[in-house]
């Protein structure tokens, strides 16, 4: 087209370091973290190895807006050159994958639809693929989900699942009768080992039982078996009536109990890699009755014996990660605190002797699993502020070597800069160390203070590690970039210190200890000069919002914003309403509430809710069983009803302990979030419900701080001085809100004509060397580094012209090709030089809530770049062309 009216002119950028230490979008720290960076995060899990330890299977997981949950795919990794497969596809759940004994094929559970779909059928099926290529294929077409399984040969599957539907369940189907009896014991269907064939699909009952295979293990020949059988469907409310666990030998048609009189309950078996025993990983607690507060303890069965030993596994803080059988023994991530010891136990009759894994990550290795011949350990890596990836290493003579990263989960995390951590120690109650980490926030500053948040983790038989730990509960990364220390104290109670440290808090120490711990913590960060007292806040979900609920009835002056998820008020009901209410409230407050009401009545917060001062806001899923849904009601009601402070209560229809759908748990962090904001951070005024952001009011109010002098938009260079360009901040550089003006470009032309009553629209017809010439008059007048942009820094800038003044706004439609041909004379008609040009900011700007606008990047005139090759490049859409650039005569 020949009618050129908008011709280029330039956008500036005032760069407040040299130019070449600007950095490149995309480099690290551009880009501030968002709640979709939390929730969408990938994760991966469940490695499994092939047998010539070439190959490994495994698990990549995330979240899924359009699903509104969690999705879950097969992935391939070459583990010699690293090439990466993804096998599955789609928002179905795929996951336990698994080898066949020759490794030719890949057997995984699945939700995808059956060929011929059933509804009477489980939505979740065993699948077989060829890794190597072709299509999945259904194993199984069940009524019930398998819960368990494990190949044996290459034709030969064994697996754990419930009996189909006895008559009583069918009829009760039949009538559409949902009701449900609790603990109905007598109709609940048992589970049981199966063999099942994979050529024919044959199954085969291996149990009788009539109870609940919860976990078990068989020997690699798959002709013996160790099983743990539940006994009754209320163990865990009351750990009356412990789980069994037996031997089976399926060719003798044997079976025999083990542990019988010993209060040994594995939670987890795992066969020895020469088929001579089982080990089994149980909990060990000193209370007579209950497994509340315990740590994981090693047993070994020996078949040929017949005898059950303890291992010794040289560390009183038990077992805290991985266990895996080798040729040799086992490998073990042991409790340490904030981390886990790697260690290897080589066996000898039926001892064990300990040695340490030293090598590369060793230091922070969270989750591994080992080849057939242990040649090979895959293994997850991260830290509190490193987000974590897999790495292979060789593992030789008990050293990792030679280790390669296998995954780049969370590539955009490249350009995100995560909080500092440390891990910090402080003495807390009964004089005893105890460790946490603290986040830093953004930019921090030595010698200046900053607002603190507790975030105390849940459980309490829980802890809080030096690994990547960010979700939609415990968002650091949001609270850093606000500007805040983040503290995660290990609390009395914790797990990973051992079993003194993890009962420290029964019987009645339950608040007590854990409380002092997180205030004495807080005391030493504001002794350090780091914290500044007026400005402490307290969040967290479950047992972390149980003990934020706590410190804001002890110590109301201190804390000024709570955000509690899903925490108790009110005992009594809890003990009644929770799927673990006598283990959990008899363990820890050394009493039943129909032993002494009076004890519960006096540890609740709820008859303390007149001392709290601080905003709260509650979160809770309408289906919690954990904590009831009714206890957040009475805290709400009771804050509501008392009139003292702020509060907020949001339920999650059908919502479990953990919030499961994305909207929900993006809806928890948004609301958090914008709570914290107004009443802590103080940076955000209360929301008018009327307002929309992106409206034209929006717009105005937004408008109101862009600089003028006079009627001339821009700002002066110094008192009296010439007009220049207004900057406005974009990442590390800083780059001009409008197009530069006619009026600003007078200034330092001043041949440069300017009608009446255009000095605020854009400068056109400018050549690309005046364009820089401008820039450096602005560098020497200012004192600054003005300059082009190049065209790599823009890019994302200019991304899109709809809406902008372009040809298709004048038109008033999108425009083709030859629309474009026959407007040319209609233009024409209107006269001047340029008659399509606006004034510098007519149309709406861009930027997000905290970010200042930005004017005309799609529209009005183009703008000069730098291109790659060092000339000068335009970029942008202008008032003479169509915003789609395939719409320009002559344009491929």
């Amino acid at each position: 087209m020949s009618l050129r009216f908008a011709c280029v002119f330039l956008i500036l950028l005032s760069v407040l370091t040299l130019a070449e230490d600007t950095p490149k979008p995309g480099a690290a720290g551009i880009s501030p973290w968002t709640p979709d960076d939390i929730l969408s995060a990938e994760n991966a899990s469940q490695w499994k190895i092939s047998p010539d330890g070439k190959w490994a299977a495994w698990v990549k997981s995330q979240m899924d807006k359009d699903k509104n949950g969690r999705i879950s795919n097969l992935f391939l990794t070459n583990l010699e050159t690293r090439k990466e497969v993804q096998l599955t596809r789609g928002t179905e759940t795929h996951g336990r994958p698994d080898w066949s004994p020759k490794g030719d094929l890949i057997s995984f559970t699945s939700t995808r639809p059956l060929p011929k779909p059933n509804p009477d059928f489980s939505r979740s099926q065993l699948w077989l693929m060829n890794p190597f290529g072709g299509e999945p294929w259904p194993l199984t077409e069940f009524v019930r989900g398998i819960q368990g399984y494990r190949w044996i040969d290459d034709d030969t599957i064994i697996f754990s699942a419930q009996e189909d539907p006895a008559l009583f369940e069918q009829e009760l189907k039949k009538k559409k009768d949902t009701t449900r009896v609790v603990d109905d014991v007598e109709h609940e269907p048992p589970v049981r080992l199966f063999r099942l064939a994979v050529k024919d699909k044959k199954v085969v009952r291996l149990t009788d039982n009539t109870d609940f295979i919860e976990s078990w293990a068989v020997t690699p020949d798959g002709k013996k078996a160790m099983t743990v059988h539940g006994q009754y469907l209320s163990f865990a409310w009351d750990h009356k009536i412990l789980p069994r666990t037996f031997f089976y030998d399926f060719d003798k048609g044997e079976r025999r109990e083990i542990f019988a009189g010993q209060r040994i309950v594995p939670m987890g078996l795992e066969p020895a890699r020469d088929g001579s025993g089982f080990y089994a990983v149980a909990p060990y607690s000193s209370d007579p009755r209950f497994f509340t507060a315990s740590v994981l303890l090693v047993h070994f069965y020996d078949i040929a014996s017949g005898q059950s030993v303890k291992v010794d596994l040289a560390s009183e803080n038990g077992l805290g990660g991985g266990f895996e059988s080798t040729p040799d023994g086992f490998i073990a991530l042991l409790a340490a605190g904030v981390r886990f010891e790697p260690a290897q136990y080589i066996k000898t009759g039926l001892a064990w002797k300990k040695a340490a894994i030293q090598g590369d990550h060793t230091r922070n290795l969270f989750n591994f699993t080992v080849s057939r011949d242990a040649k090979t350990l895959v293994y997850e890596h991260s830290t509190a502020s490193a987000p974590s990836q897999w790495f292979k290493a060789v593992f030789d003579g008990g050293q990792l070597k030679q280790s390669v990263q296998l995954t780049d989960l969370n590539p955009s995390f490249k350009s995100r800069t995560p909080a500092k951590t440390e891990v910090i120690r402080w003495r807390g109650a009964l004089g005893e160390d105890i460790d946490g980490i603290l986040y830093y926030p953004k930019d921090y500053q030595a010698g200046k203070k900053y607002p603190l948040l507790t975030a105390p983790h849940g459980g309490p038989a829980g802890a809080d590690l030096d690994s990547w730990e960010e979700s939609w509960a415990y968002a650091h990364q949001l609270l850093s970039q606000r500007g805040a220390f983040i503290l995660k104290p290990n609390y009395h109670g914790s797990s990973n210190y051992g079993l003194r440290f993890v009962e420290s808090i029964c019987c009645g120490k339950y608040y007590d200890l854990p409380v002092e711990d997180i205030e004495k913590g807080v005391d030493l960060l504001v002794a350090k000069g780091l914290v500044d007292p007026d400005r402490i806040g307290t969040f967290g979900w479950s047992n972390g919002s149980i003990l934020s609920i706590q410190l804001g009835v002890v110590n109301p002056d201190r804390y000024k914003v709570i955000a509690a998820g899903a925490g108790d008020v009110e005992w009594i009901s809890d003990w009644a309403n929770v799927d673990f209410g006598q283990s959990f409230d008899t363990y820890y407050f050394g009493k039943s509430p129909l032993e002494d009401p009076e004890l519960y009545i006096r540890l609740s917060p709820l008859y303390k809710m007149n001392r709290v001062k601080a905003p709260t806001i509650i979160f809770f899923g309408t289906e919690d069983r954990n904590v009831p849904t009714s206890q957040g009601w009475i805290h709400y009601r009771a804050l509501y009803h008392l009139g003292q402070v702020p509060v907020k209560f949001l339920l999650f229809p059908g919502e479990p302990h953990g919030l499961q759908e994305y909207a929900h748990q993006q809806r928890k962090l948004e609301e958090e979030m914008a709570w914290l904001d107004r009443w802590f951070f103080k940076t955000l005024a209360a929301e008018n419900e009327a307002f929309k952001k992106e409206s034209p009011l929006g717009q105005a109010l937004r408008r109101k701080e862009i600089a003028r002098v006079g009627s001339k938009l821009g700002a002066e260079a110094k008192s009296g001085g010439p007009l220049i360009p207004e900057v406005v901040k974009r990442g590390k550089i800083e780059i001009g809100r409008f197009e530069v003006t006619r009026a600003q470009f007078a200034a330092f032309d001043a041949g440069q004509a300017v009608a009446p009553g255009t000095e605020n629209h854009p400068a056109n017809n400018i050549p690309f060397e005046k364009a820089k010439a401008y820039a450096a008059w602005l560098s020497e007048l200012t004192g600054q580094v003005w300059r082009l942009p190049g065209e790599d820094e823009v890019a994302s800038l200019h991304q899109s012209s709809a809406g902008e003044n372009t040809l298709d706004y004048w038109a008033g439609y999108a425009l083709n090709p030859d629309d474009v041909r026959k407007l040319e004379a209609k233009i024409k008609e209107l006269g001047g030089g340029a008659p399509l040009l606006k004034e510098a900011g007519s149309f709406a700007g861009a930027g997000k809530d905290d970010e200042a606008l930005i004017f005309d990047l799609g529209g009005n005139v183009a703008e000069w770049v730098i291109g790659k090759d060092g000339s000068g490049k335009k970029m942008g859409g202008s008032a003479d062309r169509p915003a789609d650039p395939r719409a320009q005569p002559g344009s491929a």
